[in-house]
């Protein structure tokens, strides 16, 4: 029995070709590895694979808030400036809050490898008691971007690192992090003692 708060997270890629068979989803896959070893609760997993149309992203980030109660919904696809991109306006049309230094640093790390990661246009609200992030669609990106770059002089923090005290301020669970993967930043007055 975990003495960990149990958290439900939503996953969700935005992909035309993996949605319709093209080719297999990577991007759920990887965001559950990470997480799986990031963070310590158990964790209950809602999964979707959907293409790139607004109307479909905006329900299936508000069905995982208001009828999953998902506290966290993490999406992966669709943020660049091709035409069919329209997870950022998506997520926004479902926003109660606008959180814009997740994108903001975001950006900076994918700057550390890629000048192409300007065209990023990632954002992150706040609907309810959840958290949304867009994060990029590759693998290795979505790694860095909430892992950070540790070993960079100076470290390049992950956003990742944020998220436990965000999620903290809007009324949901206590997110505990395995610290050797990401350790999360909390004020001291918002640390729990270890149970």
């Amino acid at each position: 029995m975990s003495t960990h708060d149990t958290v439900r997270i939503g996953l969700v890629s935005i992909s035309d070709r993996a949605s319709s068979g093209v080719y297999e989803d990577k991007g759920i896959p990887a965001l559950q590895g990470w997480l799986g070893a990031a963070l310590r609760n158990p964790v209950e997993w809602v999964t979707r694979l959907i293409p790139d149309e607004q109307a479909g992203i905006e329900a299936t980030l508000t069905d995982l808030v208001d009828a999953e109660g998902c506290h966290l919904v993490l999406t992966t696809g669709g943020t660049g400036p091709a035409l069919r991109d329209v997870t950022p306006e998506a997520t926004l049309a479902v926003a109660d809050k606008v959180m814009p230094g997740f994108g903001e640093q975001m950006r900076q790390i994918s700057l550390q490898f890629v000048p192409t990661a300007i065209l990023s246009r990632q954002v992150a609200v706040v609907r309810k008691q959840a958290l949304i992030i867009n994060l990029p669609g590759q693998p290795k990106s979505i790694a860095e971007t909430l892992q950070g770059l540790p070993q960079a002089s100076p470290p390049v923090h992950g956003i990742f690192a944020a998220v436990p005290y965000c999620i903290d301020l809007i009324g949901g669970p206590y997110l505990e992090t395995d610290d050797t993967v990401c350790k999360a930043f909390r004020p001291k007055s918002a640390v729990r003692p270890p149970r």
